[in-house]
């Protein structure tokens, strides 16, 4: 299952490392993908995800998940 989200505040690829690490880190999720200029990152997981736990992890990172 893959899930879209954006993710603002991020401006380097330090930045985009850390986001795949804490989303990566969540239960279930097989694969981050991050595009930097665009805040877009492409979620794979195992099972459904739940938008709260993605938009802690992105808050852990230091940055927002959009909407």
């Amino acid at each position: 299952m893959t899930t879209g989200y954006t993710v603002t505040g991020m401006t380097c690829s330090h930045c985009v490392a850390s986001v795949s690490e804490e989303v990566g880190a969540i239960e279930g999720v097989t694969d981050v993908a991050v595009d930097l200029p665009t805040g877009a990152v492409t979620v794979t997981s195992d099972r459904p995800l739940d938008d709260a736990r993605v938009r802690a992890a992105v808050e852990e990172a230091g940055y927002t998940l959009a909407g």
